[in-house]
């Protein structure tokens, strides 16, 4: 197995994101960062675009995304969310991942572990295998501090569990776990007697022994015809997002969040 962090780079166990790739062509990336319950800085979203655009070219045969026992991802941390407000930088950097997940020519599987809230839940229906277990869930936060679905979760949703569970998880923030998410189209398998991550080497194992045209042509395919217009929908997310965080109402839920208090939103 080699680790494609540089030679100068932190010890595995300090840095943010560990992309590591072993001798049948299986690159693993895991979100590092447990004390945020693996939220995304600007710092980790450039790494898993790095790493992802790497996975193209390097001859990898299949890419597995993945977190803690706590957490897959809880979303973009609150300070890459307050930048964004100034920058736009993490929102621009977590699009192109999305798109680059729905284009990659390498198959994808997410071993969900935790949470997978907010962008987390984006990052984990992009992929084209979903693996959960009955802890695991996915949820879209935003409007508990005053946002909107992005990193393209308004389509991902949609396209995988239908219009009205998409606005139930929208509207409502609810938690959806692992067996609701397999029975709702959400999660490709339900597992218990293996953690997400085990099943997700094994099913790796299987994409990498398989034929590298025939699964990206079949990928493309499939996403082709149900995410075909993620770049129009991520746009649309972008601008209104942009509007939101700008609000009186995300600062509101941003600091009621903090305060661990229910958030008074007056539509400002």
């Amino acid at each position: 197995m080699t680790d494609q962090a540089p030679a100068d780079a932190q010890p595995a166990d300090a840095q943010p994101l560990v992309v590591t790739t072993d001798d049948a062509g299986i690159t693993t990336i895991r979100f590092n960062r447990p004390e945020t319950l693996n939220a995304l800085s600007k710092e980790v979203a450039l790494g898993l675009l790095d790493a992802l655009r790497t996975a193209q070219t390097d001859g990898s045969r299949a890419i597995v995304l993945t977190g803690g026992d706590r957490a897959f991802s809880s979303g973009a941390d609150l300070q890459a969310k307050r930048d964004s407000a100034q920058t736009g930088s993490i929102l621009t950097e977590i699009n192109q991942i999305m798109v680059l997940l729905r284009d990659s020519a390498v198959p994808t599987i997410a071993a969900v572990s935790g949470a997978a809230a907010g962008v987390g839940c984006s990052l984990a229906l992009a992929c084209d295998y979903v693996i959960m277990n009955e802890k695991s869930f996915l949820m879209l936060a935003f409007t508990k501090i005053g946002l909107m679905p992005d990193g393209g979760a308004s389509a991902l949703v949609a396209a995988s569990a239908g219009r009205h569970r998409a606005m139930r998880m929208a509207l409502t923030a609810e938690r959806v776990y692992g067996e609701r998410a397999f029975e709702w189209g959400l999660a490709s398998e339900l597992v218990s007697e293996q953690t997400p991550l085990e099943r997700a080497a094994e099913v790796a194992a299987s994409f990498a022994a398989g034929p590298p045209l025939s699964l990206a042509a079949t990928r493309r395919a499939v996403n082709a015809e149900t995410l075909g217009t993620l770049q129009n929908v991520l746009d649309r997310e972008t601008v209104g997002q942009g509007m939101l965080l700008s609000s009186e109402d995300y600062v509101e839920g941003t600091t009621a969040f903090r305060e661990k208090r229910a958030a008074t939103f007056t539509g400002r």
